[in-house]
């Protein structure tokens, strides 16, 4: 059977729209970081956290331990860390990542950057744009979706001109990762977030969403107007923008 590709109704939008099963995806989302990394060994890659990402990050590490796969040379930059937990601390971003990828490819320590969520200001924001600019840019970023639009941490109404920054989590953002902890009350209720401009700046953008309860944003996000109101909408006015929906979250499409 084949499986569609739709492109958004938006006029002038540069939106890829794939839709396919849960179990594609991950495969169809991974020949991208293979066809980014063979041209471009170097690569500076963008990643995210969460369960959306995990069967992704399972194809890389079978790709890599197959040799079909290399991140040697590459340099990564995380999308956000809540603020007041280690690094060490086991929902930390910095600990999900090296326990859901980074230990399991041959990625060196030394290029892996993620924002501090102990040493926090305008200064350490300023110095992770700064680390990226330093890097050459971020060629690809991979972004899950929140159900009220939002990509890393920015909030609906977040500046489409944000930079990376500290931000208070809603109640809707802290109960949707209460799950992940022992209790709602331990949720961190700040986090560091590359903001939109950051986000927008990569040459590419990766964008997966899965289940049902993602399809009200994903119509808003691809078919509604974009607005700082669905942070997710600014994809529209990205030269090169994909994002994978199983056929749940696509179902308004």
């Amino acid at each position: 059977m084949s499986v569609p590709t739709v492109h958004s109704e938006k006029k002038g939008s540069n939106l890829n729209i794939i839709v396919d099963s849960r179990e594609n995806i991950a495969r169809r989302a991974a020949d991208l970081y293979s066809e980014v990394l063979a041209s471009k060994p170097d690569a500076v890659l963008g990643f995210a956290t969460g369960s959306t990402p995990l069967d992704l990050y399972a194809e890389l590490i079978a790709r890599v331990k197959a040799g079909k796969l290399s991140f040697k040379d590459v340099t990564t930059f995380n999308l956000d860390e809540y603020v007041g937990l280690e690094p060490t601390h086991d929902q930390s971003y910095r600990y999900f990542m090296d326990k859901n990828l980074f230990e399991h490819i041959d990625l060196d320590s030394k290029r892996v950057n993620i924002p501090s969520g102990i040493a926090v200001g305008e200064g350490e924001s300023a110095a992770y744009e700064a680390a990226i600019a330093a890097a050459g840019g971020i060629d690809m970023q991979l972004l899950g979706i929140g159900h009220n639009g939002h990509i890393g941490f920015n909030e609906p109404n977040t500046p489409f001109g944000s930079l990376t920054h500290k931000v208070t989590l809603t109640d809707s953002t802290i109960e949707a990762n209460s799950r992940f902890f022992a209790s709602r009350d331990e949720v961190p209720k700040e986090a560091v977030t590359m903001g939109i401009r950051t986000v927008m700046n990569a040459r590419r953008l990766v964008l997966i969403a899965l289940g049902e309860g993602k399809a009200e944003i994903i119509k808003k996000t691809v078919q509604g107007p974009v607005t700082e109101e669905v942070p997710a909408s600014v994809l529209q006015l990205h030269p090169d923008a994909y994002i994978f929906a199983d056929f749940e979250a696509a179902k308004y499409l």
